[in-house]
């Protein structure tokens, strides 16, 4: 694998890592419970992402992915892909994320960056955008949901951070926290109060 391949799915690697990470120690409920009006939710993201590598990596280059994705067909239900039915199991939908994407890993290993795709549902002018392109824009949406992931988690039990060994957070305790928080609250109040 060239340098610049690696980095790009080293990149897309972690994002996977972290958005599954966001599921670890959370009951069934909390790991589909909507946290904003969108319905945002973390299993959901994950059920999401595995269509995403599915469709990018595997039917744009032309090697389908081996199993459905109803999700992703066109007659699926609007936003079906972004939560989980009470008889798609987490482990279920984790273990298809895992396998979605260790056949996009194969696509990528077996291609150069410069190998063009065909994405249908892209404008014209861009329906044939490069393997290279491609790791950029998954890894890209991957990072962006794992942003929500984090958020999301937050909100659940107050577990926020990139890794569970490293969350990338100022040290502090509960009280550091809420005395920070409340102080960008009273900067925010100020600021509407200048107008």
């Amino acid at each position: 694998m060239s340098d610049a391949k690696a980095e790009l799915r080293g990149y897309l690697q972690s994002g996977r890592d972290a958005v599954l990470w966001k599921l670890d120690g959370l009951s069934e409920y909390d790991a589909r419970r909507p946290m904003t009006p969108t319905g945002t939710n973390l299993l959901g993201l994950v059920k999401h992402l595995a269509g995403v590598e599915a469709g990018y990596f595997g039917d744009v280059f032309g090697r389908p992915f081996g199993e459905p994705i109803p999700w992703m067909a066109e007659d699926a239900e609007p936003n079906s892909d972004m939560w989980a039915r009470p008889d798609e199991s987490r482990s279920e939908l984790i273990d298809l994320y895992r396998r979605v994407w260790t056949h996009a890993d194969e696509t990528i290993e077996m291609l150069a960056l410069d190998a063009k795709g065909l994405v249908p549902w892209w404008p014209p002018e861009r329906r044939e955008p490069s393997l290279h392109r491609l790791l950029v824009h998954v890894a890209t949406e991957t990072h962006r949901h794992a942003g929500h992931a984090d958020i999301v988690r937050e909100l659940i039990d107050g577990a926020a951070g990139l890794r569970p060994d490293r969350d990338n957070l100022p040290e502090g305790d509960r009280q550091w926290w809420e005395g920070y928080r409340d102080r960008l609250e009273q900067a925010a109040r100020e600021a509407e109060a200048r107008g």
